[in-house]
């Protein structure tokens, strides 16, 4: 439809409206209250008003509406003398500012205070009330349906939940709302709430003293429960952010409420039965704590550490219905104790409550005196209305709460105080002042005093007080009543580690025991351990795994074991790490000790052999093959037998070049000599073949030639490997894990196997020659010696590679001094021992014409 078509109905609906407009103009303009009139339970005229709104009653009459007629009003239930409590400290204060001439002279406070039963839809109705009033109000046209409050801020209400409801709907009007229990902390939004005060402090600061006892305890398990409303909700959402930042866990977290039905407070029981955790953290409404007290009693759920919210923890009516002892021990958070001068009597005296006409105070006088205005059966007490509460003992008369009553007082004071100042008192007030309740929510926010009693009274932004709060033990007595013991004292306003304070008290905890209850998930892991979570469960489930070798842990409860530096290894409890054993050979250790004395019994004896030989050196035998050539292996034998000694003892930068250089350049001397006697045997075969002259190509002056070539080709390769890339001392941390192999590094491994080689090249080339020469005369036996002895040193070395190569440690070093031994005693004792066999025991045979084999045949 397009809009040309649609402008005559639009003609017709505004035609309409001026009709009614008209019509309304003609009769008075009146803004009617709908619905019942809501009736002050109790009031009194004054010059300026204050409103209060309290729980006289925590129940009500549930009602199932049909909707075909109007809803009846509200039938309430359950008396609660709490609520009246709260009401006689708000008189008090207001008795005590009317008869103070210092504050609002001239002035006088009246009030209207209303039962909500508990009810928060009610709680709603009677704050309207209390801003609107009842009757009807005529509309001008200047400003229509407009009035002044009828009260200039209003008390109440005792719970968050109610609080919340009422101060969004009066906040749009700046009405002060000034709590004094309500304590949920998303009551501090000021964007929700911009007319909400307190003067008790916010769950944001009790929950995290909560969270911070709970771990100064060391629990780290724990279960809650929670009343399932704003306080409750609220305040353990926070406690739950705060636990687990400080490595608390919740096994669970369950909520109810006191009219929830019954099956589902035996779930929570059997939650709290099948749980683990030894601690409850109870964020619970005093009401609902008493409703679980019976159900945990008749269940006989002992044992038990209650961690507890102000609400019930300084109860005394909670704690007279705990007959059973279910809450002995616990320990809590609540509101400093406080004495206010003349509350208590002008509390406990009830006479000018009997004089309200309503019907409510009838019901609290009988309850209270346990009597009856009109009797109905033959053994009710009949009231008379002059009862005395002497002697008489039940929650009323119970001044446990008075830092609760203290709470209204201040509310009541601090209101006392911002109209002082907006109507400029001083002996007088100016009563011309229009007040207006954003200009007296905003003085309230500003003002600062201290009561009669020196406490200090001030709003934050949040219009919260100052956090402060003392730390709760029961401890129960003798006969049978618990004391409620001020353990320690928690200040918000103090740094974080300086905040819980507990003094030095002996604290009773659950079942009457005098030792810190534990509640943790899985024991602390000891220092040599560390923390591996069990799977599927929160981190404060964990199990404790031994650290591996070569880590370890110093501290509880570590989540990571450290690797020990290279040098250091751990110790057996993996706590702690220790410095590694470092190993060499040693001259101390047997096998250093045996090598050693290997080696100098073979220098000892080649030193001997050398005697002989010089002793014996015109002989035949020892001029037969080049005495010189023999003198000189000798030596180099020796040089070979000392040379092991280099690799005994702990390495050194020296001792690392030394040993290798002096082992290959000792054997390929020693090897030289051995290939230059070869050379000479064959040389001398031939000699004495006719017509050969080949010995004057191989004389003493060749023959030590070519023993300095062959050896000064060992010396360059040696001088190449010490220049490019020389053995230094090494520390092996690779090897084993628990100690340190102090070796020589080759440097360069090219170098270590070209020596190796070079001797290995020269000692296959004497074998080959001296095999070559093994068919020569059988007196002439020299070169079947050689190569008898070349067989065993190839032998040797040859065998020596694979096992250098995989023995461990000090076993390679002492590997390759038995080679350089067994090679060396091989060559001494195949060479030099048969001729120092003929040479002492047969000297017959050490005859030149023997050497030349013409002696008789064999």
């Amino acid at each position: 439809m397009t809009s040309t078509q649609r402008w005559p109905e639009q003609c017709w609906a505004l035609l309409q409206l001026l009709l009614m407009a008209s019509f309304s103009r003609a009769e008075e303009p009146v803004c009617r209250h709908r619905g019942d009139p809501e009736n002050p339970q109790l009031s009194k005229d004054g010059d300026i008003m204050l409103g209060g709104i309290f729980s006289f009653h925590s129940s009500w009459k549930d009602r199932q509406d049909t909707y075909m007629q109007k809803p009846l009003p509200l039938q309430c239930t359950s008396l609660n003398f709490r609520g009246f409590q709260f009401a006689q400290a708000m008189l008090f204060a207001i008795e005590e500012i009317n008869n103070n001439t210092d504050l609002l002279p001239g002035i006088s406070l009246g009030y209207k205070l209303y039962d909500t039963c508990g009810s928060i839809a009610r709680g709603v109705r009677v704050a309207l009330a209390l801003a609107n009033g009842n009757g009807d109000a005529s509309a001008l046209s200047e400003a229509p349906c407009t009035s002044p409050a009828q009260v200039q801020a209003i008390m109440g209400e005792t719970s968050s939940s109610p609080c919340m409801a009422i101060a969004t709907v009066i906040g749009p009007f700046y009405i002060p709302l000034i709590s004094h229990f309500a304590t949920c902390a998303c009551l501090s939004d000021k964007v929700k709430y911009p007319s909400f005060l307190r003067t008790i402090p916010s769950d944001y600061y009790q929950s995290r003293a909560l969270a911070q006892l709970v771990k100064h305890f060391g629990w780290t398990w724990v279960g809650a429960i929670r009343t399932n409303d704003d306080y409750g909700n609220n305040g353990m959402a926070t406690f739950i952010e705060i636990a687990q930042q400080l490595g608390i866990c919740l096994e669970y977290s369950v909520a109810f409420f006191r009219t929830d039905p019954p099956d589902k407070i035996q779930k929570i029981i059997n939650i709290i039965k099948a749980s683990t955790s030894k601690v409850i953290v109870a964020f619970l409404s005093h009401m609902d704590m008493d409703v679980l007290i019976h159900e945990l009693s008749y269940h006989n759920l002992t044992g038990y550490q209650w961690v507890g919210s102000e609400s019930w923890i300084f109860d005394s009516q909670t704690a007279a219905m705990d007959r059973h002892h279910i809450l002995d021990g616990a320990i809590g958070l609540s509101i400093p104790k406080a004495q206010v001068s003349g509350m208590r009597e002008f509390m406990l005296d009830v006479k000018p409550l009997n004089t309200s006409s309503n019907e409510m105070f009838i019901e609290f006088w009988e309850t209270l005196f346990s009597c009856k205005f009109k009797q109905t059966a033959g053994n009710q007490r009949k009231c008379t209305g002059n009862e005395d509460l002497t002697g008489v003992h039940n929650s009323f008369t119970d001044m446990s709460l008075m830092p609760i009553f203290n709470n209204v007082y201040k509310g009541v004071y601090a209101v006392a105080h911002a109209l002082h100042s907006i109507l400029g008192c001083n002996q007088t007030c100016n009563d011309k002042v229009q007040l207006d309740p954003l200009m007296i929510l905003q003085n309230i926010k500003a003002i600062q005093f201290r009561t009669k009693e020196g406490d200090e009274v001030y709003f934050n932004e949040n219009g919260d007080p100052a956090a402060k709060y003392e730390i709760i033990n029961w401890q129960p007595t003798e006969n049978g009543i618990v004391d409620f013991v001020t353990v320690g004292f928690h200040d918000a306003s103090l740094p974080a580690d300086k905040q819980l304070i507990l003094e030095n008290k002996s604290l009773i905890w659950a079942e009457n025991s005098y030792q810190v209850p534990l509640s943790v998930c899985s024991e602390k892991c000891p220092p040599g351990t560390r923390k591996v979570l069990q799977k599927g469960k929160p981190v404060c489930c964990y199990d404790c795994i031994r650290c591996a070798e070569g880590e370890f842990s110093n501290s509880t409860d570590s989540i990571t074991c450290v690797r020990c530096h290279p040098e250091f290894w751990s110790n057996e409890r993996r706590d702690a790490c220790i410095k590694k054993d470092a190993e060499f050979l040693s001259y101390e250790e047997i096998m250093g000790a045996l090598l050693t004395a290997a080696s100098l019994f073979g220098t000892c004896m080649t030193a001997a052999v050398a005697f002989i030989f010089f002793r014996y050196r015109k002989t035949p035998i020892v001029r037969a093959n080049n005495s010189e050539l023999s003198f000189l292996l000798l030596f180099s034998l020796t040089l070979c037998f000392l040379c092991s000694l280099t690799f005994i003892g702990q390495p050194s930068e020296w001792s690392c070049m030394l040993r290798h250089t002096a082992f290959g350049i000792t054997f390929v001397l020693c090897i030289s000599c051995v290939l230059g006697k070869t050379i000479v045997v064959l040389m001398a075969f031939r000699a004495n073949l006719p017509g050969s002259n080949v010995m004057k190509w191989f004389g003493p002056a060749q023959q030590r030639l070519s023993v300095l070539a062959f050896t000064l080709i060992q010396v360059i390769i040696c001088i190449l490997w010490l220049t490019i890339s020389p053995p230094f001392p090494f520390r092996n941390f690779k090897q084993f894990k628990d100690k340190i192999i102090l070796e020589c590094a080759l440097g360069s491994a090219v170098g270590f196997w070209a020596v190796l080689g070079y001797i290995g090249l020269l000692a296959m080339l004497c074998f080959i020659l001296a095999f070559l020469a093994r068919k020569l005369p059988d007196n002439f036996n020299e070169a079947k010696f050689i190569t008898f002895s070349m067989l065993i040193f190839c032998a040797v070395w040859i065998t020596f590679i694979p096992a250098y190569v995989s023995s461990p440690g000090k076993f390679s070093v002492a590997v390759e001094i038995f080679a350089i031994l067994a090679s060396s005693f091989g060559l001494l004792i195949c060479i030099f021992i048969p001729k120092c066999y003929i040479i002492l025991l047969k000297p017959e045979k050490n005859t030149k014409k023997n050497m030349m084999g013409k002696g008789a045949p064999k």
